[in-house]
């Protein structure tokens, strides 16, 4: 039996199906006010997760946990991590689908305080629990939800597109099914995938070969606006030294963007062959977004 925090919002979806299509058997944790609904296929528990008796009662019998849990919600995290481990949960994927932690620095970083937080109680709960495991997966950004909401830079409706820096940075992204269809597989490996930090993505492409795309599909030109990883670098720190972490949207860009930054994972350290998850079609992608 597995269970998965926050079976809605973005992600939680792509993985819920992911787990239900490979044939595991599906508890959705969910908040008691939460007013979210879920396919008859998996059991909906709502769980106070505030109380650590109402996460531990509610996390026994689970083998697995896979954290969906928002980035604004992180904090929790660690009082799941807990609950899991004294329910006798074998194995914790945290919500690390992101930024690959290992990588960060700064104030990107400082921002990603409660992931890396979450990845030291983990180590630390599988030397005192030797039947305790985990998985982190870097997934890099959420690709075609990103150019539906336009967090990629690229506006469908306007037909615009901000390029950063020379525009030709390669830098990955996963879809969501794609991001689903890997928790699938790490849990399906469990040996093979125990107490690590994996890669996973849809796509190794650039702004530019992404905008080629939009101008080909659409048969229109579209209008560049170009702008420098510099001025995302000062923005991003004069908000965090206010206390302000919409910064992380600026930092990501100078992450994922800046000329020479290379924080991305490189195609011979991603984990797509060892766990059987395809590369994307990134034509194929932006269509079914249009």
């Amino acid at each position: 039996m597995l269970t998965n925090l926050q079976g809605s919002g973005n992600l939680g979806p792509a993985v819920v199906k992911a787990l239900v299509d490979t044939g595991f058997i599906v508890t959705v944790l969910t908040r008691l006010e939460s007013k979210a609904t879920f396919s008859s296929e998996v059991k909906v528990q709502r769980t106070d997760y505030d109380s650590a008796s109402s996460l531990e009662k509610a996390l026994a019998g689970q083998d697995a946990v896979v954290s969906t849990i928002a980035t604004v919600a992180l904090g929790q995290q660690q009082k799941i991590i807990d609950a899991a481990v004294k329910a006798g949960v074998k194995r914790f994927i945290p919500s690390e689908f992101g930024l690959n932690t290992q990588k960060v620095t700064g104030g990107a970083a400082k921002i990603l305080g409660a992931k890396l937080a979450a990845q030291e109680q983990l180590k630390k709960a599988v030397v005192e629990n030797p039947d305790f495991s985990w998985t982190g997966i870097s997934t890099n950004l959420f690709f075609d939800w990103g150019l539906k909401v336009g967090s990629l830079g690229f506006s469908i409706q306007d037909k615009t597109a901000t390029i950063y820096d020379s525009g030709n940075e390669p830098f990955t992204g996963t879809n969501l099914d794609t991001i689903g269809l890997a928790v699938a597989s790490v849990l399906k490996n469990p040996d093979t995938t125990a107490n690590r930090y994996i890669d996973v993505a849809s796509f190794v492409t650039t702004q530019n070969a992404i905008l080629a795309v939009f101008q080909e599909e659409t048969g229109t030109k579209w209008t560049v606006v170009n702008k420098n990883t510099s001025d995302s670098q000062k923005i991003a720190d004069e908000k965090l030294a206010k206390g302000d972490y919409s910064a992380f949207g600026d930092y990501l860009k100078v992450e994922l963007f800046r000329d020479g930054e290379g924080t991305s994972a490189k195609l011979e350290d991603l984990a797509n062959e060892e766990l059987g998850v395809s590369f994307g079609d990134l034509r194929a992608t932006v269509k079914s977004v249009l």
